[in-house]
């Protein structure tokens, strides 16, 4: 009996543990995040602009395109392999985390899922070749009480006529498809609520005002205008009055994208404070022979450690396809948290220096903020968790 269980338990890799292709991916996307990534990171956080040759080199590795199969020109992986990914560049830059991130588990997740044949042979070869992606749900009065929308879509023959605006919408700037929602019959509420394709060049479409934001500068934040814009039916993204199911899944998913990365923005942080703990000398001694600085960074180790736990297990239930719902809230909840304490903590073992742009630690910081924020606000998280374990 003993031997049995011994062997049974054998046979259980840890949650940590990753497969040959899973190890020789992870190292390739941590050598792309450094040696392509790294040298940039400044410049592009300096200017607020996102370099379009590194765009052009996420297409050319495949990186915009992982869970895409084969057939339309992805990489066929899975979504633990994005996760992966998004983890690694945020590491680095969670500009290039997020832009990655919103490219693979959110429009091309709702196009794989929802997209009929026609739309997935004609725009997943592009999304997976040079085409980026923009997924828009919020406006302006819509933001976590996200279906309260006031962009409207009206039926003009084989066409649907757009009006209203978008907020928010990351990768804008550089987009060449956006996944928009709009309502075609507000009596309905969320039941009205229809996604449409939108290529960039549809008449009536245009993309607005960038925004100066504090944290991951580098990726573009914009308004999106629709005004009279014309979109053949043949462009909506399920069915109509059901794009809140398209949303509200897609979007679940989405949530452990943003855990994995504030999972890596804190693992970047942690690991320029150990390296410069090491470094520094107060006293005659390095200040990571101090209690203080080794107890501080412990707690920070601890509560990264904690966040892959649960960033790794909800996406292996994903790619399982076992109910992940509950365990992607809290992964996005804690690991915002996460990213944000260790960030903030981090910037404090480098003292004053810590507070200035010649260090990184402040730039992580920034960046951490938006965790909790954007694709559901820490308090929505917190609400769907205790929706699901009081059910």
């Amino acid at each position: 009996m003993a031997d049995t269980t011994a062997a049974n338990l054998s046979s259980i890799a840890p949650l940590t543990a990753l497969s040959e292709e899973e190890r020789m991916f992870q190292a390739a996307a941590r050598e792309f995040a450094e040696k392509e990534i790294r040298p940039h990171v400044e410049h592009m956080d300096r200017e607020g602009v996102f370099h379009h040759e590194l765009i052009d080199k996420f297409f050319e590795q495949g990186f915009m395109g992982l869970e895409v199969p084969e057939t339309y020109g992805g990489s066929g992986g899975t979504f633990f392999m994005a996760i992966l990914a998004i983890e690694e560049f945020s590491r680095v830059d969670a500009s290039a985390g997020v832009v990655i991130d919103v490219q693979n588990t959110l429009v091309n997740n709702a196009l794989e899922r929802w997209g009929s044949e026609a739309q997935k042979q004609k725009f997943l070869p592009r999304l997976v070749r040079d085409t980026l992606g923009a997924y828009a749900l919020s406006e302006p009065s819509a933001g976590s009480d996200a279906f309260s929308l006031a962009a409207r879509a009206r039926q003009d023959g084989d066409h649907f006529i757009l009006n209203g605006c978008k907020l928010w919408i990351t990768n804008a700037k550089e987009a060449g498809l956006f996944i928009v929602f709009a309502t075609v019959n507000p009596e309905l509420g969320y039941k009205g609520i229809t996604a449409f394709l939108i290529e960039r060049d549809a008449p009536g479409f245009s993309v607005g005002k960038k925004e100066d934001k504090l944290g991951i500068r580098a990726s573009s934040t914009c308004e999106l205008i629709l005004d009279d814009c014309r979109v053949p039916r043949a462009n909506v993204l399920g069915e109509v009055g059901k794009g809140y199911k398209v949303a509200m899944e897609t979007l679940n998913e989405g949530r452990i994208g943003i855990g994995a990365q504030m999972l890596g923005l804190a693992r970047g942080a942690l690991e320029h404070a150990i390296s410069y703990a090491k470094e520094r000398k107060q006293f005659g001694n390095p200040i990571a022979e101090f209690q203080a600085i080794q107890f501080q960074l412990a707690r920070e180790a601890t509560d990264v450690e904690a966040a892959r736990l649960m960033t790794y297990n909800a996406a292996r239930l994903k790619d399982a396809r076992l109910p992940f719902l509950k365990e992607a809230a809290m992964a996005k909840y804690f690991c915002s948290q996460v990213g944000e304490r260790v960030a903030s903590e981090c910037l404090e073992v480098y003292g004053g220096y810590g507070f200035t742009k010649d260090y990184p630690a402040e730039k992580y910081l920034r960046d951490s903020k938006i965790g909790k924020i954007y694709e559901g606000t820490s308090f929505m998280q917190l609400q769907t968790i205790a929706k699901l374990i009081l059910a």
